[in-house]
């Protein structure tokens, strides 16, 4: 079925937003494009709260914690409380704690990556390796080739190497990640996004920054952010919500609308401003269709 176009349709909107009680959404390309906040964000989340919607906002970029989404909404003049971020790092640090569990001594995740990673895996005191530490921003030197092979460079208690966006990525970092998972490491991945919208445009996402592991290793992570369903249900067991009342706001097809889909949710609405196009999901042979769409957030108000 075509997604119905709800920009300029007040009937329409009305009619989709009452089908409705919780709204997970995007963040980057929904809400804002790096920095700038998209046109009327703030006014369309506070219209949808005033009619008593929960909403819940699901991001896969993990080089933010909670936290530091909440002080991003802050600056933005959004309203947000911690709780009802979801994000790819923190949904990460809850599967390995509460579903993985991984025993001493092999207890340890080796991080490419930011410190939004390190701060949601401290929340669930897991211990952690590389990620932002200083002393690998640095380039290979010839010793570190023997080094890595003798395995004096590599930490025994590593037993589990998680990729997500690392704005520093380098070969170091790469040979010692590759190392742990010939070692026997379990491979994660906050998400697999290709890219990351920015500024109006794309930059190269956590997804490609893990591809070279992926070839190196000749097998994929298990990937725990859109549209994992291990996110999903996660999500879920948190907030308690009913699925067929449940709609997904995103902006790419491949992750957040096949989230929503995949998850059985009542609905999914694209918006325009991000990754997709909408060529890309009215074409016939599309693999993924939103319910509805619009040309921005900020058209939900009518």
């Amino acid at each position: 079925m075509a997604p119905k176009y709800l920009t300029g349709d007040k009937a329409g909107i009305d009619e989709f937003l009452s089908r409705f009680d919780v709204f997970l959404f995007d963040c980057d390309g929904v809400l804002w494009s790096g920095d700038h906040l998209l046109p009327s964000t703030a006014e369309t989340l506070e219209m949808l709260r005033s009619k008593g919607k929960q909403l819940v906002f699901v991001t896969n970029n993990s080089t933010k914690s909670r936290e530091d989404y909440k002080k991003k909404f802050d600056k933005m003049g959004i309203p947000c409380k911690v709780e009802e971020v979801f994000g790819s790092a923190y949904s990460a640090a809850i599967y390995i704690s509460r579903i993985l569990k991984p025993q001493a001594p092999k207890n340890k995740v080796f991080v490419l990556g930011e410190s939004g990673i390190e701060q949601e895996l401290a929340t669930e005191n897991v211990p952690y390796c590389g990620g932002t530490d200083p002393s690998l921003r640095r380039d290979m030197e010839p010793e570190d080739y023997t080094n890595i092979a003798n395995g004096s460079m590599l930490d025994p208690e590593v037993g589990v190497v998680l990729t997500g966006l690392d704005f520093h990525v380098n070969y170091l970092k790469l040979s010692l990640a590759f190392a742990y998972l010939r070692n026997g490491a379990t491979f994660l991945a906050t998400n697999t996004d290709s890219t990351l919208p920015n500024s109006h445009t794309l930059f190269p996402g956590a997804g490609s920054v893990g591809a070279p592991l992926v070839k190196a290793i000749g097998r994929e992570a298990l990937a725990l952010g859109k549209p994992s369903q291990a996110m999903m249900d996660a999500i879920e067991g948190k907030f308690q919500f009913d699925r067929s009342r449940t709609c997904m706001v995103g902006d790419r097809l491949n992750t957040d609308i096949q989230f929503g889909i995949e998850g059985k949710l009542g609905g999914t609405l694209a918006v325009l401003t991000g990754v997709s196009r909408k060529e890309d999901f009215l074409a016939e042979d599309a693999p993924t269709v939103p319910t509805a769409y619009l040309d921005k957030l900020g058209d939900l108000m009518g």
